[in-house]
């Protein structure tokens, strides 16, 4: 299959630069690089996702909600009185 793309002049560069450091032409090391690009997509399976439940478990229960109101009223207790 023949394949024709346009790409900027700074990338046509690049491509040739790097050809030439590989010593092969600018189509074979695109070729290279697409095949490389492709191959590496299939031998990456899919891996099943963790769940987040519980992923803070071991630090123990988290406070009530008495506790998270009692704090608030604690840290903002005093909040803004100084202000004219």
């Amino acid at each position: 299959m023949n394949l024709t793309i346009e790409i900027p002049d700074v990338l046509e560069a690049t491509l040739n630069s790097k050809a030439k450091a590989h010593g092969v032409s600018a189509s074979l090391y695109a070729r290279q690089v697409i095949e490389n690009a492709l191959n590496e997509s299939n031998d990456q399976a899919v891996s099943p996702k963790k769940s987040a439940y519980g992923l803070l478990a071991h630090l123990g229960p988290g406070p009530s909600e008495e506790e998270i109101d009692e704090n608030r009223r604690d840290m903002f207790r005093g909040f803004a009185e100084d202000t004219p």
